[in-house]
């Protein structure tokens, strides 16, 4: 594990970026976030983005329901008390843990999340893919036009990026989970993030030999234009709100 070195006294304006060589088990990538939130709230440590990747897993979100876990039995499922519903993380996906204080970036979690969503959209953008939102399904998707339409004709989407949070005390944590190369096959044991209906991918399977390091480069290189500095910080545009209801 890469770290940048303790702040016995860390001023707010520090951002701490950490990469975890290998698989961090859940329970421990838990642990170190709950850890870094109580010591952020007691001003004691840094805003931090952790990057790792974790062993083949399934996680519920608090709003999971037990009907789109299809294979209980194929691999271990843990609780998060994140947002959102079932997702998968293993090898060959980029998981990023965003420990950020919104108190000094902006107290809004529609914006917050409108945000992450922009940072993976530019970044994957670094490789010329065109990823998109989409209303009513929180994450990042790419059309498919070498797919077959969906039975309604509407064209084909893969999702590429699932994003989940959880906020305490308007400190961020959990976060996004973007897919370089993981066995996309694991995902067939869930219904990812409760929606039906839809694939998903990753850059590889997009036909770009984009390695793990390739993508951190290019978050690090896009993730000012997504956060701003919080003396800086600008609205989000105003479809936030609609996108994700009142």
């Amino acid at each position: 594990m890469h770290n940048a070195p303790k702040n016995p006294a860390a001023p707010a304006d520090l951002l701490e970026w950490r990469v975890s060589e290998g698989l961090t088990r859940y329970p421990e990538a838990l642990r170190i976030m709950e850890e870094r939130v109580d010591a952020m709230l007691a001003g004691t440590a840094a805003e931090l983005l952790w990057l790792l990747e974790h062993p083949p897993l399934y996680t519920a979100g608090t709003s999971a329901r037990p009907a789109d876990l299809l294979e209980p039995d194929r691999f271990p499922v843990y609780p998060s008390r994140r947002g959102g519903e079932y997702t998968y993380h293993g090898p060959g996906q980029r998981v990023v843990y965003a420990m950020l204080d919104l108190n000094r970036r902006g107290r809004d979690v529609r914006a917050y999340v409108w945000r992450l969503e922009d940072w993976v959209i530019r970044a994957l953008a670094e490789f010329n893919v065109t990823a998109e939102r989409r209303p009513g399904r929180v994450g990042v998707w790419v059309a498919r036009p070498d797919k077959s339409p969906l039975p309604d004709g509407s064209p084909a989407e893969d999702k590429i990026a699932a994003i989940g949070v959880r906020i305490r005390r308007w400190v961020s944590f959990h976060g996004v989970a973007i897919n370089v190369e993981p066995d996309l096959g694991h995902f067939s044991g869930i219904v990812p993030c409760g929606i039906r209906g839809y694939g998903v991918t990753s850059l590889v399977d997009l036909g770009l030999p984009v390695t793990t390091a390739d993508l951190d480069l290019a978050l690090a290189r896009t993730f000012p234009a997504a956060f701003p500095a919080p003396a800086d910080q600008r609205p989000a545009p105003a479809d936030v709100s609609a996108r994700f209801g009142k």
